[in-house]
């Protein structure tokens, strides 16, 4: 099948998970995860529907993002160097990927620079697996509060990777704490605007649409298997 068939199937799961949980399909975003997709790939996603791209590096997005039109929506969802921020400030719609303080300084300090405010998720290591980056759970109010107090950052919720596993289901309870601590934090803080829930790729993303996720990051299933067969490790130690 090709992008526009992909992509009908991919949101006719989005539906039906959507629907199964009691919520409106409409309420979850769909970034269509374009790590190795060429630009000609990407128009055609965007003739079918798409309007956000996720890329894993920075250097992938900075070259693509001259080449499609100014209002597609660029989402940076792999792990941010502090050196390759100043490359993306006024690019990104949404960085899903903020881990440290070093790095959430950095994004201030460029974003100060330029006159912008960068919107940001707080990445949370769920799972406790040491190939993964992301906060331990433990560390996320404190972490939110403070960051929240940085000019020209805001934080907008959060995003996790569930381990990678042949049975969905066995992600579910990962969607579920992390649905669980965004709840939370929206009433400790409620002064913050903790929107977003980013959890769920191309093997899992129904079940997190069960749990309460509305973005979802997808890229296999709309563009077919990567030359690198691995799953698209945007939020680990390993890979690109």
């Amino acid at each position: 099948m090709g992008v526009r068939e992909n992509l009908s199937h991919v949101i006719e799961q989005v539906t039906k998970a959507a629907k199964k949980a009691g919520r409106d399909p409409g309420s979850v975003k769909l970034v269509a995860v374009t790590k190795n997709v060429s630009v000609d790939i990407m128009r055609e996603a965007l003739a079918a529907g798409i309007n956000a791209f996720g890329e894993n590096r920075v250097q992938e997005l900075v070259a693509k993002h001259p080449q499609l039109p100014v209002d597609v929506e660029w989402h940076l969802i792999g792990h941010l160097q502090t050196n390759k921020v100043k490359y993306i400030i006024g690019k990104v719609h949404l960085i899903h990927s903020l881990d440290s303080w070093r790095l959430a300084r950095e994004i201030s300090r460029r974003a100060q620079e330029r006159g912008l405010t960068v919107e940001v998720l707080v990445q949370v290591n769920i799972s406790g697996e040491e190939t993964k980056y992301g906060l331990p759970p433990g560390e996320v109010r404190s972490f939110v509060a403070g960051v929240a107090e940085l000019p020209g950052i805001r934080v907008r919720g959060l995003m996790t990777i569930a381990p990678l596993v042949s049975d969905p289901e066995q992600a579910r309870p990962i969607f579920r704490e992390l649905y669980q601590m965004a709840s939370w934090l929206k009433q400790e803080l409620p002064e913050l605007p903790l929107d977003f829930l980013s959890m769920g790729m191309s093997n899992d993303f129904t079940v997190a649409v069960e749990e309460g996720a509305n973005i979802i990051r997808v890229g296999s299933a709309i563009f077919g298997p990567r030359p690198n067969p691995r799953r698209d490790n945007h939020g680990e130690k390993i890979g690109g």
